[in-house]
């Protein structure tokens, strides 16, 4: 379990993240993340995987068959993967996706 987990008491229908400590101007280094975040982020992150999938399918190739050596044997793929995926996940990315996710919501209204 995370330190900060213990650390404070549990929030009623939020979750706990991580994050980079005090430079994110939280001293206890996590931030409350509503489920309705989080479930943004997992369609966000679903959208990222169907972008790359050409790229994770050559890493799951790649990978196929193998069990310790997958580290070092397809490190060129996994970080082809991660660069990939990063593209379509950072907190800018999520910004974006949010706003549009907002301006969509805003005009079913």
């Amino acid at each position: 379990m995370h330190w900060c987990a213990i650390a404070r008491p549990p929030i009623r229908h939020c979750i706990l993240r991580p994050r980079g400590g005090e430079r994110h101007g939280d001293p206890g280094g996590c931030r409350r993340v509503s489920h309705e975040e989080e479930g943004r982020r997992s369609k966000m992150k679903a959208q990222a995987l169907k972008e790359c999938d050409p790229i994770v399918a050559k890493f799951a190739e790649c990978a196929k068959g193998r069990t310790f050596s997958v580290i070092w044997a397809c490190r060129a793929q996994s970080k082809e993967t991660n660069a990939c995926l990063h593209q379509y996940t950072n907190d800018e990315a999520f910004a974006k996706y949010k706003k549009l996710y907002e301006e969509e919501t805003s005009q079913k209204l």
